[in-house]
């Protein structure tokens, strides 16, 4: 019975019959290129806000810090749009593959209703606590006017944001993954246009790139919602499907949490490391970081738009019982990540100014810039293994492994060695930002190991109990 449902429904488009049937390498290809286009796009909301931010004259450097202290709470944003979308965006998937599309629906419906409430609390929080948050978070006297001045008006577009990032992942779970690169890129050229208008000739500084930013946002989310409940997608936000039901939303949070745990997890990061530098090498060791963060989140973009659009082809054939489909996706995914993280890394190192340059035109946080970013990239050439191996868990619905190896790495290595390394240096910023590749080395070689004794595990269960029903 199951055989034929599968079947009918893949009759029924061309998106989901391509997830069975075409060439892994050109769905990969084809889902991928999209994806990395739309997470490039995406990171433009803020990173392009950096760069105009800190060539602003005489304050750029002081309000590019005070940007680099709201990063934490940006990251707290996106956490819970992960923590509903990942997770409702693979069950999806999996219900496509198995041909149950109004279980699907039901997933889509639940998720929206929980990004809108989410986006209600997260606003009233930051709102009446954000700048004691911030001054927590390593903002000083010189950076907290410039940072709150982004945050009041950030928190007010959470819900534009949710929208956006959440129900966007919906789009490409269906293998639409060209409407969700397009969704992105209309408020991310908005807000490029906006910008320099807000900024400079409208004179509002640091203010006009949060107002420019949940600007685009709006405009974004407008779209996403637009084509999610339009005839051209196979799956609909439906009014019967918003009212929230504990056996559809709750596998929906527990497949979620790995993501949101993971970004959550990146915000606590960068509060120990701004708290940390603060305390060693004052507001310019935390300007620093904002750039050399800013240039690691930018530049890992590519892979997480590599593991975006393996999801849905490991999903839907997970679902579908061919586990040859998903060892295919999976091989053809992490040769993908690893070269273009080794290609990154050697950018990194042989040529770091290129980075700062993007962000500071002030010599002496350019220079300490560079050499940061040689130390914190150091070991970023293994970061393709492990974003493959923990992104193709939550793709197959097992969040406990990815959640183990993310918070193997950065909970119990990384946090830890942000604070104990300056103790055995006499460079203690340079101690600081070491704490990176050595944790990333450590974590990546431990995950590799697991992921692959695992991942074996897996394949003859699912290989097993498929033949014993035939």
């Amino acid at each position: 019975m199951e055989k034929s449902q599968n079947a009918a429904f893949k009759t029924s488009g061309s998106s989901t019959t391509e997830l069975s049937s075409e060439s892994v390498g050109k769905l990969l290809f084809k889902f991928s290129l999209p994806a990395i286009v739309a997470q490039l796009i995406n990171v433009l909301y803020n990173m392009v806000d950096r760069m105009f931010i800190g060539h602003i004259d005489q304050i750029g450097p002081d309000a590019l810090t005070g940007i680099g202290i709201v990063m934490p709470v940006i990251m707290c944003i996106s956490a819970f749009a992960a923590l509903v979308s990942m997770g409702g965006a693979a069950r999806a998937s999996i219900m496509l593959g198995r041909g149950d599309k109004k279980e699907a629906e039901a997933i889509l419906g639940n998720c929206t209703m929980a990004l809108l409430l989410i986006a209600a609390v997260l606003s009233a929080i930051f709102l009446l606590f954000g700048e004691k948050i911030l001054l927590a978070f390593g903002a000083s006297e010189d950076t907290i006017f410039y940072a709150w001045s982004y945050m009041k008006i950030y928190s007010i577009g959470t819900v534009f944001v949710q929208l956006t990032l959440g129900l966007n992942a919906f789009i490409t779970a269906q293998g639409f993954a060209k409407y969700s690169m397009i969704t992105v890129t209309i408020g991310a050229v908005l807000n490029i246009l906006l910008d320099p208008i807000f900024i400079y000739a409208f004179n509002l500084g640091v203010k006009g790139a949060a107002l420019a930013t949940i600007l685009s946002q709006c405009a974004s989310a407008f779209f996403v919602c637009r084509f999610l409940t339009s005839e051209k997608s196979t799956l609909k936000i439906k009014r019967p499907n918003l009212r929230i039901r504990r056996q559809i939303f709750l596998p929906c949070i527990a497949l979620g949490a790995s993501p949101f745990v993971m970004q959550f997890t990146e915000s606590i990061l960068y509060i120990c490391f701004n708290t940390s530098l603060l305390k060693y090498g004052g507001d310019l060791a935390v300007g620093v970081m904002t750039i050399v963060s800013s240039a690691m989140q930018f530049s890992m973009l590519p892979i997480q738009g590599l593991t975006q659009g393996a999801q849905p082809i490991i999903s839907f054939n997970y679902g579908a019982k061919d586990m040859q489909r998903v060892t295919q996706a999976f091989k053809l995914l992490l040769i993908s990540c690893l070269t273009y993280a080794v290609l990154i890394w050697a950018v990194a190192m042989l040529a770091p100014q290129l980075f700062a340059a993007i962000f500071t035109s002030d010599a002496e946080l350019a220079q300490a810039s560079r050499l940061a970013m040689r130390i914190y990239m150091a070991a970023g050439l293994l970061m393709g293994a492990q974003l493959a191996c923990q992104q193709t868990f939550i793709a197959l619905g097992n969040a406990k492994i990815s959640l183990f190896f993310f918070f193997f790495r950065k909970v119990f290595l990384l946090i830890p060695l942000i604070f104990i390394l300056p103790h055995f240096f006499e460079d203690k910023v340079a101690a600081v930002f070491l704490a990176e590749p050595i944790s990333d080395t450590i974590a990546v070689t431990t995950t590799v190991i697991l992921f692959s004794i695992s991942f074996h595990r897996l394949k003859k269960q699912v290989e097993g109990n498929y033949e014993n029903t035939q």
